[in-house]
């Protein structure tokens, strides 16, 4: 059975997560650290949103550290029914939602009502960057907004196409990349401004022959 890592921290920690099938690219534990050292001190009461969603693993871990909800979007039937199971195991499945839903059209429609949301994470198949821009569009529109004041949005990418630094209301702050993955952290421009974002780029070091961590 494939394996999506396990749960860092929080009430599921440790807990071991399933993967959709071995094509698919889990939350590495190396991505996720880094990435939720960052997000922590904004999860306690938040809401979450996980688009493209695969196994789960990012909104689970956000759960685990005190989210309040996460909606998990995902169009794979087979992706949507592991998501379930993970968060049934962990024991968060009171606290999560899965929809299985062609996402673009998601932040076109019921995202409107279930937001606004305090963190996003996107993670479409690498070669969509399309889908990636889109997505990032939708979230930075200005018409309806879908992000709370403060709200944060992660992209995770081919560190070689990244996502446009700016759509709409969001602005990119920060990007971190894993040997081929990378992530890169949105704000709303407005919170950017008013708590000057440092724009950063760091590299984690690769170690010879050891997986790079595909999140």
């Amino acid at each position: 059975m494939a394996e999506a890592g396990r749960v860092i921290a929080g009430t599921a920690r440790g807990k071991r997560l399933r993967a959709p099938g071995e094509g698919t690219r889990p939350l590495g534990d190396r991505v996720k650290e880094a990435l939720f050292a960052i997000l922590d001190p904004y999860l306690a009461g938040s809401r979450v949103l996980d688009l493209f969603a695969g196994s789960g693993a990012g909104g689970i871990e956000a759960l685990s550290r005190g989210a309040a909800s996460a909606v998990f979007v995902e169009y794979d039937a087979r992706a949507t029914g592991v998501i379930a199971d993970n968060l049934s195991g962990a024991r968060l499945a009171e606290r999560g939602r899965v929809d299985r839903a062609n996402v673009l059209a998601y932040l076109r429609g019921r995202a409107r009502t279930d937001g606004p949301f305090d963190v996003v994470l996107v993670d479409p198949p690498y070669a969509e960057t399309g889908l990636m821009s889109e997505a990032l569009r939708l979230l930075g529109s200005e018409d309806q907004p879908l992000l709370n004041p403060g709200a944060w949005v992660v992209a995770k990418h081919f560190w070689r196409t990244p996502p446009p630094p700016a759509a709409g209301l969001l602005a990119s702050v920060r990007t971190r990349r894993f040997g081929e993955t990378a992530v890169t952290f949105y704000r709303r421009t407005a919170d950017t401004l008013r708590d000057a974002e440092p724009v950063e780029t760091e590299v984690e070091p690769v170690t010879r022959n050891r997986p790079t961590g595909l999140a």
